[in-house]
């Protein structure tokens, strides 16, 4: 049963982690689709 209760939460923590991860990539996709290009 603890072992179960370890698995379940590894893999919570495991989808946390990539959701978090994605969040992340689309908030720089959008950074970087609305900031004005470096005119240099």
């Amino acid at each position: 049963m603890k072992q179960l209760l370890v698995l379940v939460g590894a893999a919570g923590a495991l989808l946390a982690w990539r959701k978090r991860k994605a969040a992340q990539a689309e908030a720089d996709l959008w950074h970087e689709a609305t900031t004005a290009p470096d005119g240099r």
